[in-house]
């Protein structure tokens, strides 16, 4: 697909354009309404086609849950391993700019498959949690206050630590949007013992001081918007000896990772960087 296409896309999703600009944008740009429409299914999310792990697989237990933050009552998607011996990790997962979509519950659901207690946080839940138009979800997200929001989100990290099968230690991952959380979740969370962020913004070079955690940071390499600030945090996170790897995997999308966005999913750098992440989980909450 024509870079020119995500690109504007990808203005709608984070700027973001009104959809009315947006599909007068795209008609213009491929040509007129038909060819508009044909290229607009290639772009949004078909979460039909893109569950990796089903809601009844036999290795897990999932459940929507809630719990008491410190600005709402918290909502969010609980996914456990099914018969537990003994006690594992958890891991917070965060969503993009879209809320606790489809998308984000399989990968949910794909962490507690690979054996660890997770979380898909659902940050929108001061407005009562994530509406089912993503329109409207992504409209949300300004309103939301930043300072509360990071406590509302870090608030996951006590909910998973509250759990009976917990051996206290915590990761988070996070898309988009909730890469940038990750960063914030290191900066905020000193317990935090590893956090991986997928093309999210970074971190500010003054704050890097307080990360503790160890991070893993993956970019898709066409994503300029948001790599124009890895140097920055690169040079920021070595002065501060954090423990951090970067991997930024040349001709990918932002939103890479997303297999319910066709235009944007590269199926071999998403495997990749999946089994980056669990040897990362691996190493700090076993």
């Amino acid at each position: 697909m024509d870079q020119k296409i995500i690109n504007l896309f990808d203005e709608y999703t984070h700027k973001p354009l009104s959809r009315e600009v947006f599909l007068s944008k795209l008609t213009k740009m491929v040509g007129g309404t038909a060819a508009a429409m044909a290229v607009l299914p290639m772009l949004e999310g078909k979460y039909a086609f893109a569950n990796k792990v089903a809601e009844d697989d036999e290795d897990i237990v999932a459940e929507d849950i809630s719990f008491a933050g410190p600005n709402c009552t918290m909502k969010g998607y609980l996914v456990k391993p099914k018969n537990l011996k003994g006690k594992v990790g958890g891991v917070l997962v965060i969503h993009e700019n879209r809320g606790l979509t489809p998308h984000i519950k399989d990968v949910t659901r794909r962490i507690a498959k690979a054996g660890y207690l997770a979380l898909g946080i659902d940050a929108l839940s001061p407005f009562g949690g994530t509406p089912s138009n993503e329109d409207e979800g992504r409209a949300l997200f300004p309103k939301l206050d930043p300072k509360q929001n990071i406590e509302n989100v870090m608030s996951g990290f006590g909910y998973l630590n509250s759990l009976e099968q917990s051996n206290q230690k915590t990761a988070c991952v996070g898309f988009c949007w909730g890469g940038g959380l990750v960063n914030d979740m290191a900066v905020n969370y000193p317990e935090l013992d590893g956090g991986v962020a997928y093309y999210g913004r970074q971190a500010k070079a003054e704050d890097v001081p307080k990360i503790k955690a160890k991070l893993l940071l993956q970019y898709g390499g066409l994503d300029e918007r948001i790599n124009a600030g890895i140097a920055a945090y690169e040079e920021a996170l070595k002065a501060n000896k954090v423990d951090y790897k970067v991997f930024v995997y040349e001709g990918a999308q932002h939103a890479f990772n997303n297999d319910a966005s066709p235009a944007r999913y590269n199926p071999e750098v998403a495997k990749l960087a999946w089994e980056r992440t669990l040897a990362l989980f691996e190493e700090v909450l076993k």
